[in-house]
């Protein structure tokens, strides 16, 4: 395997396979293939379904299909069987993160979400990532733990989304009406046609279906990210994963993650403002790959918020060399700037970062 970082979604059917709570009949596999890979130094993130359908025999509804107000009660008892089901087949510790796509657009939250994940996966935490369906509203729901996946993807700069389901990937027609239909085992650009291989799901539980899937590998594969649709109920799978093989459909990334990820902040992302450095925070930005402490800024212009992306400015040449997201907002960079890092929290009563810019979010644009 050539990924260094994560995301398996894991769908309903595999969480709660028959609508009526947690069952370890599936993911044990899937959680002796995370095992393996965290064993081969590769990071995982989960990202789980199944809370709704983990917490539909605690909740009386009296409908095979139920309504938003009680699929966010079954959601809420649910989550805590969903968790503990995955924590028992775990000797590491497991974390949960319940996000909204509101939480995603919000510039300050996203890096929140960021910041969360980096530290959980050096602590050798298994985050497990759900939509919060307890308090969504339309207007601020994903809809789909697919897309949701996706997303975490991109947050969490991982190099390959694994879409679990328990269907072994894509196919030129619908396998469950048509014998003769024909799995692709590679797909090199999503097209219109792609998507017409689609069908809808008829799982009153689950909120997603193929579309979603394609929609998901679609957003991963803009980005650099190797997307696989395989089936999660077979444990064969990631016997073969594990060899190098793909047992499904994979989705052919347009280019390498870092690459994507260094063009979309050099070339798409707008830069809101800048900040001038001393020669010692230059020679470390440029020359040492490091990130970005308030102690090397000797000032700041522009009106940013935590979360956009601002100019690194040569303070002597007045050269622009780099360009990354920051951590903080114009007026509390201002209040830190100059600063050690272990005085952030004293000046400002909170510390998100300790640094500017990471790493991880900055380009060099010359040398």
């Amino acid at each position: 395997m050539k990924f260094n970082r994560a995301v398996i979604k894991v769908g309903s059917a595999l969480v709660a396979p028959d609508n009526n709570g947690c069952s370890g009949k599936h993911i044990l596999a899937i959680a002796r293939f995370i095992t393996e890979c965290n064993q081969a130094g590769k990071e995982i993130i989960l990202v789980s379904s199944g809370s709704v359908a983990a917490g539909r025999k605690l909740i009386q509804h009296g409908s095979p299909v139920p309504s938003i107000p009680v699929k966010q009660a079954m959601a809420s008892v649910g989550q805590m069987q969903m968790m503990a089901n995955w924590q028992r087949f775990f000797d590491v510790p497991c974390s949960q993160l319940l996000i909204t796509h509101g939480d995603l657009k919000d510039r300050e939250r996203y890096i929140n979400i960021k910041n969360t994940l980096r530290i959980l996966l050096a602590n050798n935490i298994i985050p497990i990532v759900n939509e919060n369906d307890t308090v969504a509203t339309d207007e601020l729901k994903v809809g789909d733990n697919d897309n949701l996946a996706a997303l975490v993807a991109l947050v969490s700069e991982a190099d390959c989304l694994f879409i679990l389901s328990d269907i072994d990937g894509v196919y030129d027609k619908n396998p469950k009406t048509n014998p003769d239909a024909v799995m692709i085992p590679k797909i090199q650009e999503i097209t219109p046609e792609i998507y017409a291989m689609a069908g809808s799901t008829n799982n009153v539980i689950a909120t997603g279906g193929m579309k979603t899937k394609i929609q998901a590998a679609e957003k991963a594969v803009e980005n650099g990210i190797e997307t696989y649709i395989l089936n999660g109920s077979d444990s064969t799978v990631f016997e073969k994963l594990l060899k190098g093989e793909n047992p499904g459909t994979r989705f052919v990334a347009n280019q390498a993650a870092t690459k994507a990820k260094k063009h979309w902040l050099k070339h798409t992302l707008k830069s809101n403002g800048h900040v001038m450095l001393d020669k010692g925070a230059i020679n470390a930005v440029v020359n040492k790959g490091a990130s970005l402490l308030p102690s090397g800024i000797k000032s700041i212009s522009g009106g940013f918020s935590a979360g956009d992306s601002i100019d690194i400015i040569d303070g002597e040449s007045k050269e622009r060399i780099a360009k990354g997201i920051c951590q903080y907002s114009h007026r509390d960079l201002s209040r830190i700037k100059g600063k050690n890092s272990d005085q952030i929290e004293t000046i400002l009563g909170f510390c998100p970062s300790k640094v500017v810019i990471h790493r991880d979010d900055m380009v060099v644009l010359s040398k």
